[in-house]
């Protein structure tokens, strides 16, 4: 593409050299540019983009966007001075590969818990639809049946235009992506259309980049307040920042709910480990999901399912068949008859959802034994919160650890153990080995019992020093169940 074209849709300050050219790729990072590219120097977290701009013309870059020129012009490179380059690369990215949000409904997914499991959901219930779909996920990106790994939960802006102008190549109709408050902060999602917008739930999360609780509540709403009026904005009208969220959006507003009177009102009726009978707008329908937390997530995909278009029947019918997402509430059936679930749950919030399912399904005839641990290098202030909920709804508790990243595994079971009291510590054990400390709680566990095992999910690794380790909870709750 012309590169006089690609700079169109961003506010050019000043330009030095020939727009005429041809740009053959558009990157952020030195490291992947080839010749004729466009290399956009972006102010990041970590490290400054203006300070690898020589590097990306000694690999080939024929044009460069950035907020201050470089001292000495190279003759044969064409500089674009903008204000704003976190700004202006998404709107490039999205100009460069056609403008694919254009062609297909994007619907986006944000909130604390729950982005996961809608989105993965109304990728797989589009399918059945019959559609081509894509999925943007925390799990693994999808253009339509071909899987994608996945590093971030959403990602930078150049990689997230080239996977949607791959979908809307391949003939995807729809496409559903989480939306993370950093994606919304660093403006990653820029210059993308998005036909709908779902707010789940927001409590105490990425405070380790955000700072404040106000400024995380921003980042989510920001994503609603730039949704244009064609798209529709469903919202959780249980949680208190629900109408919070979409108080300045023109997108049409419409709302879920278990508890209230709304769109989309749902109640559980029946619920056990195999599944729940739920009602779905006075419409009785079985599913494969446990707890009132999946119940939420499911109201939300059949809220946004309708207003894409699809008749309620329809809707419900699919809904039945689906099955949960990797690591969110997996339940596995031990040879001794108890069981354990492997979730994702990271949160305070998504911690006490989980424990509570369980409990809800249990009804005090077995006990909760609680296996957790709290990321390294991310938000400390979480860490006493998720040990005092892991102690006020568990029976016994193994504190162990989950990505260490670059702390001492200790010091943040240390970080969690100061939350509790003398009387929460009589039922805590600690145990830094996270496979050893699943293996005790299955040694605890009796007929009856359930075991959660928290944090990690579909993860299959741990990140330690810098380097991913395989390591699967599901695989250890496995082998264990095979040897007894």
């Amino acid at each position: 593409m012309k590169l006089e074209n690609i700079i169109n849709s961003v506010n050019v300050c000043e330009i030095k050299g020939n727009v005429d050219k041809e740009i053959a790729g558009i990157q952020m990072d030195s490291r992947l540019v080839e010749a004729g590219h466009l290399f956009v120097a972006v102010k990041g977290t970590q490290t400054d983009g203006h300070a690898y701009i020589e590097k990306a013309i000694e690999k080939g870059a024929s044009a460069i966007v950035c907020e201050t020129l470089p001292d000495t012009l190279n003759e044969h490179v064409t500089y674009i001075r903008v204000a704003d380059t976190e700004d202006a690369v998404g709107k490039l990215a999205t100009t460069f590969y056609g403008d694919p949000t254009s062609k297909l409904d994007l619907v986006g997914v944000t909130g604390t818990n729950g982005k996961t499991t809608i989105a993965t959901l109304l990728y797989n219930m589009f399918r059945k639809f019959g559609y081509k779909v894509g999925l943007l996920s925390t799990v693994c990106n999808y253009i339509d049946g071909e899987a994608i790994p996945t590093d971030h939960t959403t990602p930078d802006p150049i990689t997230l235009n080239r996977l949607l102008g791959r979908m809307a190549d391949e003939g995807c109709k729809y496409a559903f992506m989480e939306v993370s408050s950093h994606s919304v902060a660093q403006k990653r999602i820029g210059g993308l259309k998005f036909a709908g917008g779902i707010f789940t739930n927001i409590t105490r999360d990425h405070l380790d980049y955000h700072k404040t609780f106000e400024n995380y509540l921003k980042a989510k709403k920001a994503f609603f307040d730039n949704l244009p009026k064609t798209a529709f904005a469903l919202t959780n009208a249980d949680d208190k920042n629900g109408s919070v969220m979409v108080q300045n959006t023109k997108a049409k507003i419409a709302t879920y709910s278990l508890r209230t009177l709304c769109e989309f009102k749902g109640k559980v009726l029946e619920d056990g480990f195999e599944g729940m009978l739920m009602d779905i707008n006075n419409r009785e329908v079985n599913v494969q999901f446990i707890g009132r937390f999946n119940a939420s997530n499911l109201l939300a995909v059949y809220g946004a399912a309708c207003l894409l278009g699809k008749q309620p029947e329809d809707v419900l019918l699919i809904l039945s068949t689906l099955r949960p997402v990797a690591g969110r509430f997996d339940a596995l059936r031990s040879k001794k008859g108890y069981t354990a679930i492997v979730d994702y749950a990271h949160t305070p919030d998504a911690l006490v959802n989980v424990l509570n399912a369980i409990h809800e399904v249990l009804k005090g005839r077995g006990r909760v034994i609680t296996v957790v641990g709290a990321g390294g290098n991310r938000d400390k202030g979480k860490r006493p919160i998720m040990a005092q909920e892991a102690a006020k709804q568990s029976d016994r508790v193994i504190i162990t650890s989950d990505n260490p990243r670059f702390e001492e595994p200790q010091d943040i079971i240390n970080d969690m153990l100061a939350g509790l009291t003398k009387e929460d510590m009589n039922k805590v054990l600690s145990i830094a080995d996270r496979k050893e400390a699943i293996r005790t709680a299955c040694m605890l566990a009796q007929a009856g019992d359930v075991i959660l095992v928290a944090g990690k999910g579909h993860e299959n690794y741990q990140e330690i020093k810098g380097v991913k380790h395989h390591f699967d909870d599901k695989e250890v709750l496995a082998e264990i169940f095979d040897n007894e």
